[in-house]
């Protein structure tokens, strides 16, 4: 069974992100990942390309990370992640008082304040993939050094290398929200549900 490292693994480095790929004859049709340590080991057809491992890789990888976020991270958890997050692309500076999930929140997705040096987060993000959760944390941890959003704010979390992909995500999130409601196949519809169709 053939093995090796994904080197550019859903848009991370292979520091960031220790990926083992393993072909195997034997396999057909399934692609299969778990978690072996710090490592994530993903098995694959040995006839697969090299570009459907790349996709099939970024998207196990999703897979795994929205199973683990659905375990939700208890307060104590978000503090520990924090405390990794600062130390990876903010050098250690950023040290809140106090990280933990509020259910109050529903026009934002976490918050910060400087001064008590607390960090609250959203109930929405639970079940959201584990990157999404990161990227806010790490926005607000950001906060924590510089409030507004200016160019000395962006710069902090240009080191998080999925920063566009969470925003994109939880732009969808918010835009799907704002969708009408459209009937299921079970549900009846009524004419002012449809609006003017004229």
């Amino acid at each position: 069974m053939p093995r090796r490292r994904a080197p550019e693994a859903s848009g991370e480095s292979a520091a960031a992100q220790d990926v083992e790929v393993r072909r195997s004859a034997r396999r057909s049709r399934t692609v299969s990942a778990y978690r072996e340590g710090d490592r994530t080991v993903v098995l694959i057809p040995a006839r697969m390309s090299a570009a459907e491992e790349k996709r099939w890789v970024a998207q196990m990888l999703d897979k795994l990370a929205a199973q683990e976020s659905r375990q939700v991270l208890g307060d104590d958890a978000l503090v520990t992640r924090a405390a990794d997050l600062s130390t990876r692309y903010l050098g250690g500076r950023a040290v809140p008082a106090s990280v933990r999930w509020v259910t109050n929140q529903n026009t934002r997705w976490g918050s910060c304040t400087p001064v008590e040096g607390t960090i609250r987060l959203s109930h929405r993000l639970q079940g959201m993939p584990e990157y999404v959760i990161e990227y806010v944390l790490l926005h607000e941890l950001a906060h924590l050094l510089v409030a507004d959003h200016g160019p000395r704010f962006w710069a902090l979390l240009a080191g998080y290398p999925r920063t566009e992909r969470a925003r994109g995500y939880l732009e969808g999130v918010v835009a799907a929200a704002r969708l009408p409601h459209v009937p299921g196949p079970r549900e009846e519809s009524r004419p002012e549900d449809l609006g003017d169709c004229g």
